[in-house]
């Protein structure tokens, strides 16, 4: 609820401030004297656009302000928390409009942007009159209204549940399939680059051991002839140094015979033949392995260039081509498994479809048997305020896909589009005149007959709506008489579960109020200011007995008053 309002040089309003409370709030005032201006401020604390036209003349900028209590509004209080404002038992929204332009927007003096006043007036209040702020207008409100009626919140509940869940799930799915995709694609060249690395299957020190290996093929006739020659001069030739060492040693040991200092020498010169003789042998073993093989040279030579591509392709070395190797085996694994995920997930999918489906006809059957309850009683009480012929229908249809469609739920064999709220798509008609045919809440006649109609369906609807706080503007245009009566009688009774703010000419509603306020207008040095007060219980009835017999209060509209006023009350 509102507990106080304060409005600072807008329009015709220099200040005012002002305390509303509990149940039926009436405000009364002479024509011009600032009524609408007061239901135009308050539209700014709902999040309406305002221009720095209505800034008062002389003054820099405007500047409304209200307090609200919201300690038990959880709705709220969750808004707070989500858009990280401050949470306090009073919630206080200020607007200021400066003459420069600039719009400013407060909550619990935080600066905000105009969303957010919007989102919370969106929670807070339901204003019907010329500037409508009226949710039962919007059609998209329709199918909570509805539900709210039918006391459908546990339905709802499991139905929500399974929507987030269903749509979570598709989520992943298409998220598991977007990856699939790519990775389908990506999968063949991950599999051609598989069996390219492994064709050749390189190994880490292979190369040098190739390399190693064709250099000594390649040299092979070089060996071949070399080794040839050296063994010739060794041992093989007539005159090999084999021979002629062996000569040498004969020599050294006739030496040694006579002179003993040629003993070592010919120790040595033996160990030389020895040497001789071992170098010789080696280098026969040797020349005698060598094969000249083309054919090997080839395929060794192709070996080092198949492996000298990969390198270049993929890795400056084996063992990054290596490495590379087995990062895209992982790669093409996890891509190889989309398809199973896919299918798990397809079947989990059905399953909570199915569910939701079961869940969302249940909802459907729910609302039809509810509207029908609603239709009889909105057109009873909108018979009682003076609509006599109205008819009201609330039509429940749904939008059906073709069969093929994955974004449906199934019931009655067909496959139906389907929102947070169910497969249902909910609004309002009514006709109030005799021979009309139905239309859209939302084409209807402006003014007293709209706000009837609201106060129709509020009053039917009064224990679900939400809304702390109902202001009613014009809701007293083309009634009179007994029909006024019915009226104030319904405000008073939706009075029981809102604070109530309404605005009227009629002495028949304003005699219902549990607190009365009358604007009124002053000159004050050539300028005409506006103001507002609450009036105590002689208040009230002097203001009653204006709305009787005009601005000339004689005893008899006193007396009429103070007797309409009791009549009320009793």
């Amino acid at each position: 609820m509102i507990k106080s309002l304060l409005i600072q040089d807008y329009a015709l309003i220099e200040k005012i401030e002002v305390d509303f409370n509990v149940g039926l709030n009436i405000i009364t005032g002479e024509t011009g004297a600032g009524k609408s201006i007061l239901i135009d401020a308050m539209s700014l604390l709902l999040g309406e656009r305002a221009s720095s036209d209505v800034i008062r003349k002389g003054a820099d900028k405007s500047v409304v302000e209200g307090i609200f209590e919201v300690d038990k509004n959880r709705r709220v209080r969750t808004f707070l928390t989500e858009n990280e404002l401050e949470e306090l038992p009073e919630l206080i929204i200020r607007r200021e409009i400066s003459s420069k332009g600039s719009n400013r927007c407060f909550v619990n003096d935080s600066p905000v942007s105009l969303n957010i006043v919007k989102d919370l007036g969106d929670l807070l209040v339901d204003l019907h009159g010329q500037h409508e702020h009226q949710s039962l207008l919007r059609k998209e409100t329709h199918i909570n209204f509805l539900d709210g009626f039918g006391n459908n919140e546990e339905l709802l509940r499991t139905y929500k549940w399974l929507y987030t869940s269903l749509n979570k799930l598709i989520a992943e799915l298409n998220e598991l399939k977007e990856k699939d995709s790519t990775h389908r694609e990506k999968r063949d060249v991950l599999e051609f680059q598989i069996k390219e690395i492994d064709a050749v299957s390189p190994q880490v020190g292979e190369e040098e051991k190739l390399s190693s290996e064709l250099n000594i093929l390649e040299n092979s006739e070089k060996l071949l002839s070399l080794s040839n020659r050296i063994y010739e001069e060794l041992y093989e030739s007539e005159n090999s140094i084999q021979d002629k060492l062996g000569k040498i040693k004969n020599d050294l040991i006739e030496l040694a015979k006579i002179d003993s200092l040629f003993d070592e020498s010919n120790k040595e010169c033996e160990t030389a033949l020895t040497l001789i003789n071992d170098i010789s042998d080696n280098i026969r073993k040797y020349k005698a392995k060598i094969e000249i093989e083309p054919e090997q040279v080839e395929a060794i030579r192709e070996r080092l260039g198949t492996i000298n591509l990969l390198k270049k392709k993929y890795g400056g070395s084996i063992e990054a081509l290596l490495e590379l190797r087995r990062k895209i085996g992982e790669e093409f694994h996890v891509a190889d498994t989309y398809s199973q995920s896919i299918a798990d997930l397809e079947k989990k999918i059905k399953a909570v479809r199915e569910n939701a489906s079961s869940a969302a006809e249940k909802l459907s059957k729910e609302r039809i048997s509810i509207s029908k309850k609603v239709k009889k009683e909105i057109e009873l009480i909108l018979a009682e305020l003076g609509i006599p012929n109205a008819k009201f229908e609330v039509r429940i249809s749904q939008k059906e896909l073709t069969l093929n469609d994955e974004n449906s739920l199934r019931f009655n064999n067909k496959n139906f589009a389907y929102d947070s709220n169910g497969c249902d798509d909910v609004e309002f008609y009514i006709s109030t005149n005799v021979g009309e045919d139905v239309k859209p809440l939302a084409k209807v006649a402006s003014g007293g007959e709209v706000s009837r109609v609201m106060l129709a369906l509020k009053s039917v609807l009064a224990k679900s709506d939400k809304l702390p706080l109902l202001i009613f503007d014009e809701i007293d245009s083309g009634i009179s008489g007994n029909i006024a009566q019915k009226v104030g009688l319904s405000l008073k009774s939706l009075a029981s579960f809102h604070q109530i703010i309404a605005i009227t000419h009629l002495p028949q509603i304003a005699a219902f109020s549990d607190h009365h306020y009358a604007i009124e207008k002053k000159t004050v040095e050539d300028r005409v200011i506006s103001s507002i007060r609450k009036l105590d219980d002689r208040g009230k009835v002097i203001e009653v007995a204006k709305l009787l017999s005009g601005e000339k209060v004689t005893d008899a509209s006193i007396k009429s008053a103070r007797e309409l006023i009791e009549l009320k009350i009793s």
